[in-house]
């Protein structure tokens, strides 16, 4: 982005990406009242006899904060050394994605209810408010979870093969007179049941077909709690790690370290 000096990117990254200063915080704090608004439109538009009386007014304010959202990520990208990173991290991608689904909706009838997607922005208000502490307990989150993932990934797949086998036996026993007319619908019966959802479209009416259904239910819930302990040992183990909110004048990434000098990410000075 060579049309613009380093001291005005800087300046710009400052209000963009920090909110130190007063024009950073109210910039955010404008962007999340935006955000807030938006997903209100598009809520508000699915109620039909709103639409049919302020439709076209809807319609207005969705293309204008669609613009006002366009022109804030590519000043996102204006403002960095290296943007290629924030355009392919986390909030980049979410930044996008609460943006095409108005361009989407002049091709593709209704994805514009898709900018729902827009409330995900809001994970930057523990930025904004310096909820620092907040960070470090999600980081410590993340790691539980990144932790837990080979033994969640096991139970799945033992869950998948119960639910398969349970679902061709029941669809033997119960068969198409029952409403077990095929197996994937026999075993969409065996994840409502193990999981004590209980839609009651499908029901089995022979002895034995209640019996393994007894037997279904009685290990939905003994198996509910699996993940849980999972996860919360996994919980207790990780430590949390304090990281700041200082954002790379590079990349735009943040979650480094307090006393980092270099990002983490693009290796650039902070």
């Amino acid at each position: 982005m060579t049309f613009l000096s380093e001291s005005k990117r800087q300046k710009l990254h400052e209000i963009i990406f920090e909110a130190d200063t007063p024009e950073g915080k109210a910039f955010d704090l404008v962007l999340i009242i935006a955000i807030l608004l938006s997903v209100a439109v598009v809520m508000l538009e699915s109620v039909a006899s709103l639409n049919h009386q302020y439709g076209n007014l809807f319609t207005t304010f969705e293309w204008i904060f669609t613009i006002l959202f366009t022109i804030e990520y590519f000043l996102r990208i204006v403002a960095l050394r290296k943007p290629y990173y924030y355009i392919k991290s986390f909030y980049g991608i979410i930044d996008l994605i609460s943006i095409v689904p108005t361009y989407f909706s002049l091709f593709f009838v209704g994805s514009h209810y898709l900018m729902v997607f827009r409330i995900m922005r809001l994970l930057r208000i523990f930025r904004v408010l310096k909820l620092v502490r907040f960070l470090s307990e999600a980081n410590k989150l993340f790691v539980a979870l990144k932790a837990s993932l080979p033994k969640i990934t096991v139970f799945l797949v033992s869950i998948m093969c119960i639910v398969l086998i349970v679902g061709t036996v029941m669809y033997i026993i119960e068969g198409g007179r029952n409403g077990f007319d095929s197996i994937p619908r026999s075993i969409y019966w065996a994840i409502v049941t193990m999981t004590t959802v209980g839609y009651g479209d499908i029901a089995p009416t022979t002895v034995l077909g209640q019996t393994l259904a007894s037997f279904m239910m009685i290990l939905g819930y003994s198996i509910i709690a699996v993940p849980t302990g999972i996860v919360s040992s996994q919980v207790g183990k990780a430590k949390a790690k304090k990281i700041s909110t200082q954002a790379c004048l590079s990349c735009g990434r943040e979650g480094h370290d307090p006393d980092a000098k270099y990002c983490k990410y693009c290796g650039a000075k902070l």
